[in-house]
This record gives C-alpha cells, structure tokens and sequence, in this order.
C-alpha cells in the first residue's frame, strides 16, 4: 500500500532525515553519481596534464625562437661588409708634374753621391749614368710644364720628399766600400721599380697629349735604368733590399 507523500512528511521524524545520502538513492542513481564523481576526477588529472604539456611546449618554442634569433642576429652580423679604403684620387696634370720633378731629383743626387763615393766600377758608373739621365728627364719636365703653364702641385698622399731624404740620410752614413755599393744598387732596384709603377699610373691618369708624350718617351729609359740595375746586383750577389 502506497503512503501519500504528504502523510510520510506528516510524522514527527522524517523518513528522508533519518536516512543516509547513499541510502536515498536508488541504486542506478548511485551508480551514476559515482561514474561521474570518477569522470571528474580523470578529468581534472587530463586537465592538469594538458596544462603542464602546454607550459613545456611553450617553452621549448620560446628556447626555440630565442636560439634561431640569436642564428639571425650572428648570420647578420657576418653578413655585414668591412668597411672598405676609399680609393685615392685620380692624379692631375700638376700632381704628375710634381711627382716626376721630385723623382728626377731624388735619383740624380743619389746618383751624383755613387759616382764619388762607389769603389765598384759598375756602381760608379751606374751612379755617373743615373745623375745624367735623371737630370735631363727632370729639365725636360720643368719644360714642358712652363709651355703649358701648369704648376707642378704635389697629391695630398705624396710621400717621395721623405723617401728621398730616408735615401741620403743612408748614403751618407753607410761608409764607403762594398756595403756601399750594394746599398746603393739595392736600392736603385727598388726605386725604379716604383718609378715605373708611377710611370704606368701617371699616363693613365695624364690629361695633356704633351705630358702623355713626354711619359710615353720616358719610359723605356727607366726600364732600362731597372734591367741595368739588376745587372749589377747580381753581379755584386746581394738581392737584398736596402
């Protein structure tokens, strides 16, 4: 026989109050609550997994992108050119004209000292040719140079005067024999084998058909001053340089 609902309230103790939690389910509905009390709980532990899976991922990408910013940022680096020398300026007419008067010079006192102070023959004679030569090439400059009315103006990067003087400071300390001589022709080699390098620079650089000439005309003679400088030193068995 079935109880009415409001006549079970009715008593003075309540059946619902007297009895348990789990006893008021029905023993489906307790399954159920159980099931989804346990599907909580796995689904928290998933949730917490997935974060931590989350926060290593995002730092290993984070490592990832620092490591491969760094790669950049050296490649880039690398890449970047070294800054370079600018070139130095074209050399002019009256750069040209200064710079051969002053090697004209230069050589033909040298030459002028050898041909005193040589012992060796061929020094001596060599130094007799260079003063001669280099004279007559100096005032065929100066010449010209007056007929085109040009002023022989040195480059700012002109570095002969020094090197002429560093010359006759050595010529004159260096005594008289056969360290002289080879000093002497040592550096004849050397000094015509610039000249020429200046030579060859200066005819590419020459403005005035005049000038050009005068270079072109010049050049053999210098040539032949090197080959016959090279001669000697052989002969003297020194290729040493000065």
């Amino acid at each position: 026989m079935e109880v009415p609902w409001d006549r079970m309230n009715a008593g003075t103790t309540p059946i619902l109050h007297t009895l348990s939690y789990r006893n008021c389910l029905s023993p489906a509905l307790l399954i159920q609550v159980t099931t989804e009390r346990k599907n909580m709980r796995k689904n928290t532990l998933v949730a917490a997994l997935s974060i931590a899976v989350l926060a290593a991922c995002t730092k290993d990408k984070s490592g990832s992108y620092d490591s491969a910013a760094k790669t950049d940022t050296a490649a880039a680096t690398s890449a970047t050119p070294a800054p370079t020398t600018p070139a130095a300026p074209a050399l002019t007419d009256a750069n040209i004209a200064a710079l051969l008067d002053e090697a004209n010079a230069a050589d033909s006192a040298a030459g002028k000292v050898a041909s005193t102070k040589g012992t060796n023959a061929d020094v001596k004679a060599f130094g007799v040719m260079m003063m001669k030569d280099h004279h007559a090439l100096r005032k065929m400059g100066q010449d010209l140079v007056k007929k085109l009315n040009v002023t022989p103006t040195p480059p700012a990067n002109d570095s002969l005067p020094a090197k002429a003087k560093m010359i006759s400071d050595s010529l004159t300390a260096t005594p008289k024999g056969a360290a002289f001589d080879k000093w002497y022709i040592n550096n004849e080699v050397a000094v015509h084998q610039m000249v020429l390098g200046l030579v060859d620079q200066a005819m590419g650089a020459a403005q005035n058909a005049e000038l050009k000439d005068l270079l072109t005309k010049a050049r053999p003679n210098i040539d032949a001053h090197l080959k016959k400088a090279q001669e000697i030193q052989t002969k003297l068995g020194t290729a040493a340089n000065p």
